[in-house]
């Protein structure tokens, strides 16, 4: 088989390498801008990194988990006070008479 080699072949290969090489380099140049704009904007924002955000997280959820405890306990107390009214009021006191009417008096 004979192999012939055309210069016009070889011309638009090199043309077609170069641009691709341009490409990539005009691709990086691209990518480089782009993160350091996103950079830039996610300073400007104050985020707060991942490691506070997750200890700020665990320590709402376990001041969660201690309200709702105080709540129940304070439930109870209050269902507790109330019984012991609902005591008081059935209950006759013979105290409470005799500060409506006036001592006995001697005579």
């Amino acid at each position: 088989m004979m192999q012939t080699r055309n210069p016009i072949f070889d011309d638009f290969a090199r043309v077609f390498s170069g641009a691709v090489g341009a490409a990539s380099g005009v691709r990086g140049e691209v990518e480089a801008r782009v993160r350091a704009q996103l950079e830039r904007i996610l300073a400007d924002m104050d985020l707060v990194p991942r490691e506070e955000f997750e200890a700020v997280q665990a320590m709402a959820a376990k001041a969660r988990e201690e309200q709702e405890v105080i709540a129940d306990r304070l439930a109870a107390l209050e269902a507790r006070l109330d019984a012991l009214e609902g005591e008081a009021v059935s209950k006759p006191k013979a105290h409470s008479a005799s500060k409506d009417q006036p001592p006995p008096s001697e005579a």
